[in-house]
């Protein structure tokens, strides 16, 4: 049986593993989302946001981390992931996280055409409470519990008209909404 994800864990493996970057080549743009972990008794949680349906945003109505686009005041990606989040949900991370590390980029090729490297940068909700107010970019907030989405207890199917394709998708049940994800493989 999978032993509950703990914090510390997380933490470690972030820490003892080798950096690795996505190199980012001309004319690709670079991107990073904010993975923010809260423990709680029931297990540890991730922070997702259902963006808003807008016109012309290649991800509109999916479910994702908060995140967006490198500026250029952003020295780093751990700076436009903090911004990215405080703007779109008003968690400030800066006050009420403690950053772990970064997962490796991974290349999206959304469908508005242009090429992207996302860097996941894990973040710790250490504040007992905070307030979010989601901007227009966001249409809802979510917690996902990550030992039920890892036990496959919450794992689904669903359809994706976004996808622009046909049949459904693997996903993870969070509150309403799905996740789109792999299935994971069941190693009890």
């Amino acid at each position: 049986m999978r032993q509950p994800l703990q914090l510390e864990t997380i933490e470690s493996c972030l820490a003892n593993q080798a950096p690795t970057t996505q190199e980012v080549i001309p004319g690709q743009r670079e991107a990073a989302v904010a993975l923010v972990l809260e423990p709680q008794p029931s297990g540890l949680r991730a922070l997702f946001i259902l963006r808003a349906k807008k016109d012309g945003d290649p991800w509109s109505g999916q479910m994702a981390l908060p995140g967006g686009h490198r500026e250029e005041m952003d020295s780093t990606l751990i700076e436009t992931a903090r911004r990215e989040t405080f703007e779109e949900i008003g968690l400030d991370l800066n006050q009420s996280g403690r950053y772990l590390g970064a997962l490796e980029g991974i290349r999206a090729r959304p469908r508005a055409g242009f090429d992207l490297v996302v860097t996941p940068q894990v973040f710790a909700l250490e504040a007992q409470s905070v307030t979010l107010r989601p901007n227009e970019e966001v249409a809802d907030v979510l917690w996902g519990n990550l030992d039920d989405m890892i036990s496959g207890r919450v794992l689904t199917d669903a359809q994706f008209p976004e996808f622009q394709r046909e049949g459904t998708f693997p996903g993870y049940q969070v509150g309403e909404q799905v996740v789109w994800g792999p299935d994971l493989p069941d190693d009890e």
